[in-house]
């Protein structure tokens, strides 16, 4: 009984790490249904496990369950991720504003760190785990402000920003670039912030992130102003 108290959360995590990298990495697609079945055979656990580790998951807003149709990944729609990358673009800027030139040098360690393991992940072509890294990256420089309202604001929308990142990451590799190129982005972005001008770091932002999303912001902007 003490083993399995031991084991127990131990498996729903791993089981829960798991699936959460299998929606990040785009092989479970949004909006599909998630087979129970299918999802113990593939992880190598019983249900009760798998089951709490997809509660977990909808806590987190990765997943819905909803009666009689069981599980599926969240969606989100055009609306959703315009207003979602419009407020993040919103936040970075000010955090550049309050925090480039860096006063406190020890600030860029965590982003040293997770874009050391966006490079170690693109080696491995982990892409649900480089999405993961791509967020502690952007949230390092949330953090050079030293501003703890804008780092809980920020942090208020990471599962939403995570499947964003997600999408954008498989639109960007499909049309655009390989996943060493997508690292790239990010050490050239963070090469500015070290140099420490705010301006130069603000113009990288400005066509960073969403260039496959350039035309949904558009779309999406003009119906929201049709509608005020």
């Amino acid at each position: 009984m003490t083993e399995q108290r031991l084991r127990s959360p131990s498996l729903v995590q791993l089981a829960a790490d798991a699936i959460r990298r299998m929606i990040l990495a785009g092989e479970l697609a949004e909006g599909e249904r998630l087979i129970e079945e299918r999802l113990t055979e593939q992880l190598g656990i019983s249900r009760p496990p798998l089951r709490e580790a997809l509660r977990v998951l909808e806590q987190e807003g990765l997943i819905v369950t909803r009666p009689r149709r069981g599980s599926m990944v969240a969606t989100l729609t055009d609306q959703d991720v315009f207003e979602i990358l419009t407020l993040r673009t919103a936040l970075e800027r000010l955090a550049i504003e309050l925090g480039v030139p860096v006063r406190f040098p020890d600030r860029l360690k965590d982003a040293q760190e997770a874009l050391a393991e966006m490079e170690h992940c693109a080696d491995a072509e982990d892409r649900g785990s480089l999405v993961q890294a791509g967020y502690r990256f952007h949230a390092s420089l949330i953090a050079l402000a030293g501003h703890r309202r804008l780092e809980e604001a920020y942090a208020s929308v990471q599962q939403q920003l995570l499947l964003c990142m997600a999408r954008n990451l498989y639109a960007r590799e499909h049309f655009y670039e390989d996943l060493h190129e997508h690292v790239g982005r990010h050490r050239t972005l963070l090469e500015l912030v070290e140099a420490g001008d705010p301006a130069a770091v603000l113009a990288e932002l400005a066509v960073h992130g969403e260039r496959s999303f350039s035309d949904l912001q558009s779309n999406a902007g003009s119906r929201s102003a049709r509608d005020l």
